[in-house]
């Protein structure tokens, strides 16, 4: 089945889905408020909801991320402590994160309240994802604070939360749009869409699409030596190119005040080149390999207070993804790769809060999962997975003290339609949380959490042709982690100044490690025995009112990692860094908001890694520092808000490389101009 007829059916489903809506009429209720008990999303509290967290938790609101030179989540999500993004170039490059060493498939990310998945790899590309409707973007270590969710949500050992943007109208208008237009360097185009229409008093419905397109072909020097003297040459990124589409709508249902609904429909489709390794004097011919690929969901949410005591909420999404891959110039009998892959999931999830006592309450969550993949492939397995999770939670909330325990059971089944599968688990996974602030006058809090993780190997670990290993074992995971907190505010000159500290421990067993090879999409994958890892972050924010109408905005996040491989006293990796996983990192930002316009500073850093699990010299990638800079600036009219922005990226120009041998792009620019009514 082609990507064109994929797109045009998507797209006619939400169509009609759409038309449908707007024949609706119901009842009189305030869609202006929406009402929903996760606490990161309510972002007037969002500062001081860092601080009382029992576990570390960033949040960047929309406002903080206009000041961030960033295009899509993968770029927002680079400023957040602990967290290690692999970019492997160029605006279609595969982007994934990896918390605190752990790696990709340990960090979960959920979209609106439901977690993203891909059976096939379990890591899920951040780079498809735009900001133009993010209201909010939070990461969780450990387990959330928020007990009511669905039970797939503490199946991670990070949270990647991204919420996006509610319907608010003001009085008496019952629509909203945007327009946006941005273009820059290396044959980027991106205009984007957004409309907002209240219905009726019950139901309104939000439309936002985006279309992206970029050649890509950025400069870059290859280096024939280890040595400044040695000869070197510029060269142009080949098969660098990229299009893709986003259309997203969702349908808001405001039923009472304790009764909401939504539905969501997204499509994306993308067709791009993968550039491939840089090699010495074939750097034009380096890389042929094509991908398209498209990912079409519907999910819907049900929540109901029934009263002060209890309440509901339910979830159910169906996934459906295709992924062709071309590699023309692979050498085997067919002179080629031709391979293409569908997987689909069918998920519901079911919640139940009790609130025993006003500081005490109970959660229930059960959630039920079918994957399936599929492939063209010769002797391919067809796997089906089927995993059950099933939750328990408490939590207790004073003005002091908050702690929060659950216990996770997780049952997998894979079954194969050609071969035996002895993948069977059946898993408990504790977590428990604390936070207590010791002295009543003093907004200081000490934190501390413990949290155990398992996670199955993917479809394409397991029973990939090529490069899957029926051997692997599942991943065991304990979380330790110490840390303080702390906020104090100036009245109206410093409103708040946020401190955060925290020290951590992570013991893994069998650690599932994937890194390419050759190219971005056929991987090695294999289990180490035991990696130790120690970790600091620390974190610090803060705004100064300068005068009335200015503010500076100052912000900065360290990390210090040291994740060992500690299996065996005989290998050669014995007690070296694991790959790709700095020593020290770090980031900071700084914005100058003026009724003239606003200026942002923003700088990212990162130590030595090492590309292979031996620290040898040849192994070393050396580290970089990436400094950035824009300007925005906001018209007021009576129609509406002309906005227009000018970003500088990679100010230095220096062409460092995030994934050995994938130089990232140098110096270049963005413009863009936008239309809100």
């Amino acid at each position: 089945m082609s990507i064109s007829f994929q797109f045009n059916l998507k797209v006619t489903l939400a169509v009609l889905f759409f038309l449908l809506n707007f024949s609706i009429s119901a009842q009189q209720i305030d869609t202006t408020k929406v009402y929903n008990i996760h606490e990161i999303t309510v972002t007037e509290t969002a500062d001081r909801s860092e601080v009382r967290s029992t576990t570390p938790l960033q949040i960047l609101t929309s406002q903080r991320i206009a000041g961030l030179q960033a295009l899509q989540v993968s770029d927002v999500v680079k400023y957040f402590a602990g967290l290690t993004v692999k970019d492997y170039g160029g605006i279609g490059g595969l982007k994934t994160v990896s918390v605190r060493s752990l790696g990709a498939n340990e960090t979960g990310v959920s979209y609106d309240g439901v977690t993203l998945t891909d059976s096939q790899t379990g890591q899920i590309d951040l780079g498809r994802f735009s900001l133009d409707n993010v209201d909010l973007i939070s990461l969780n270590n450990g387990q959330p604070d928020n007990i009511f969710q669905p039970a797939r949500q503490f199946a991670s050992a990070s949270l990647l939360n991204i919420c996006t943007k509610k319907n608010h109208f003001e009085k008496n208008k019952k629509f909203n749009g945007l327009f946006r237009l941005k273009a820059g360097s290396f044959g980027l185009i991106n205009p984007s869409v957004l409309f907002e229409q209240k219905i009726s008093k019950i139901l309104s419905t939000a439309i936002s699409g985006e279309w992206l397109s970029a050649k890509g072909n950025y400069p870059y020097t290859i280096r024939y030596g280890n040595t400044s003297t040695d000869s070197s040459s510029t060269e142009i990124r080949q098969n660098t190119d990229v299009k893709n589409v986003r259309l997203e709508g969702t349908l808001f249902a405001d039923f009472a005040k304790n009764e909401n609904s939504f539905m969501k429909i997204y499509y994306y489709g993308s067709d791009r080149g993968l550039p491939g390794a840089t090699i010495f004097y074939n750097a034009e011919n380096s890389s042929k390999q094509r991908m398209q690929d498209y990912t079409f969901f519907v999910q819907t949410h049900y929540q109901k207070e029934f009263s002060t005591y209890w309440m509901f909420q339910a979830n159910a999404k169906y996934n459906d993804s295709y992924l062709h891959y071309l590699d023309p110039t692979y050498l085997n009998s067919d002179d080629k790769i031709d391979d293409h892959y569908r997987q689909q999931e069918f998920y519901a999830s079911a919640s139940v809060l009790f609130r025993a006592f006003e500081c005490l309450s109970f959660s229930m969550s059960t959630d039920g999962a079918f994957n399936t993949l599929s492939a063209n492939l010769n002797a391919f397995s067809f796997p089906h997975r089927f995993v059950w999770f099933t939750d328990l939670a408490a939590k207790y909330v004073n003005q002091r003290v908050i702690i929060t325990a659950n216990l996770l059971g997780t049952v997998t089944q894979d079954v194969l339609l050609t071969g035996n599968s002895t993948q069977h688990y059946e898993r408990l996974s504790p977590s428990i949380n604390m936070s207590v602030q010791p002295f009543e006058s003093r907004n200081f809090r000490i934190r501390m959490f413990y949290k155990n993780i398992f996670r199955q190997p993917t479809f394409n670990d397991l029973y990939y042709p090529l490069v899957g290993n029926g051997n692997l074992k599942p991943e065991n995971a304990n979380q330790y982690n110490l840390g303080f907190t702390y906020s104090v505010g100036f009245k109206d000159i410093i409103p708040l100044i946020k401190f955060t500290i925290d020290t951590y421990h992570n013991d893994v067993w069998d650690k599932i490690i994937s890194f390419p090879n050759k190219n971005t999409f056929g991987w090695t994958t294999l289990n180490l025995g035991k990696v130790s890892i120690d970790g600091l972050d620390a974190t610090v924010e803060s705004a100064l009112k300068l005068n009335r109408k200015t503010t500076l905005i100052l912000a900065s996040a360290y990390t210090y990692q040291r994740a060992l491989d500690v299996t065996n006293p005989t290998n050669g990796s014995y007690m070296n860094q694991i790959p790709y996983t700095p020593r020290v990192s770090g980031s900071g930002r700084v914005g100058l908001e003026m009724p003239w316009f606003n200026v942002y500073y923003a700088v990212l850093w990162s130590g030595h890694r090492y590309a292979l699990f031996q620290n040898y010299a040849e192994n070393n990638l050396p580290g970089y520092i990436d400094h950035s800079l824009s300007f925005t600036r906001d018209f007021q009219f009576k129609i509406g808000i002309l906005s227009a922005g000018l970003e500088i990226l990679n100010l230095l120009n220096e062409n460092y490389a995030i994934v050995r041998y994938f130089p990232m792009p140098g110096r270049s620019g963005r413009a863009s101009i936008g239309w809100k009514f």
